[in-house]
């Protein structure tokens, strides 16, 4: 099989494919018997017509089903044989065949070359985290205003599950420290994903944003709808909506790409997660700074 390729542009190869006679005549031959299998020709029972009269009968058939098995198959294997990291399903056109002898091109969008360089030993800021005794009396004062408790004392404590105030207070703390450090967490994950993606310049595909946006624009969507939106009120709004989806969409899809040729470059194996685990990688790498 012969294959050609050719850049079209900083996001798509074109593919000048030609499938060889003894490929196409063996595709022709399986083709023939299995027509021959189901045809009705009068004069023959189904399966003894002889090859002739398939072809008479039936050789425009036999030609597109060959082209329909061919061009798939040949596709794949050429993409398979040139490396070509494809995003998006290709657009054939050209399709020749003659003397047994099938040609097609294939436009495919590929994954942008990125270079990602500079991600280890990047600053990360941070402080210490501390709970202060404020913080778990303003906790309190919310608390007792959500119950509409007059007093904070060991009975309302246990009102809640604890064995006295003590006991309460020590807890609210836990939890005020527990989201002061999920709150840091995020903060540098995307302080890190941000100064990553600062020094990577590329062309993201189109179609990857095109699908994205599609999914943010469907999930919110739902979500409108089950707030109470019609399905008026919601189609009335999808532009606007796409509108403003669409800079997320791009920064998601960049951040995917990115993180994934990372983890490509340090060998991070696949997973549902390969996201994260990429992110704590960079963590794991960072130049941490107290402030």
């Amino acid at each position: 099989m012969k294959v050609e390729t050719k850049k079209v542009d900083a996001a798509r190869i074109q593919l000048d494919i030609e499938v060889p006679q003894e490929t196409v005549k063996k595709k022709f031959d399986e083709v023939y018997i299995r027509i021959g299998k189901e045809a009705k020709i009068p004069g023959f029972r189904p399966g003894s017509a002889p090859r002739d009269i398939l072809e008479k009968h039936h050789g425009r058939l036999a030609r597109e089903e060959v082209i329909k098995d061919l061009i798939p198959e040949a596709y794949t294997h050429s993409i398979e044989k040139e490396k070509i990291g494809v995003i998006e399903l290709p657009e054939i056109s050209n399709v020749k065949l003659e003397s047994n002898i099938l040609s097609f091109k294939a436009i495919v969008e590929v994954r942008p070359e990125i270079e990602v360089k500079e991600y280890k030993n990047l600053k990360l800021k941070y402080k210490k985290i501390a709970v202060s005794q404020d913080e778990v009396d303003k906790a309190i004062e919310n608390l007792k205003g959500a119950r509409k408790v007059e007093a904070f004392d060991d009975t309302f404590a246990k009102r809640l599950g604890y064995k006295a105030v003590g006991e309460m207070r020590q807890s609210i703390e836990r939890q005020l420290y527990v989201q002061k450090e999920n709150d840091l967490r995020y903060k540098l994950q995307d302080d890190i994903i941000k100064q990553v993606l600062a020094k990577v310049n590329f062309r993201i595909p189109p179609s990857l944003i095109q699908r994205r946006l599609e999914e943010l624009a469907r999930e919110a969507k739902t979500q409108m709808m089950m707030r109470g939106a019609t399905k008026e009120q919601v189609i009335s709004q999808e532009d606007k909506l796409r509108k403003e989806l669409q800079p997320d969409a791009e920064l998601q899809v960049k951040t995917f790409l990115v993180l994934d040729e990372i983890a490509k470059k340090e060998g991070i194996p696949e997973s549902d997660h390969l996201s994260q685990d990429v992110i704590e990688f960079l963590l794991s790498q960072a130049n941490w700074i107290e402030e």
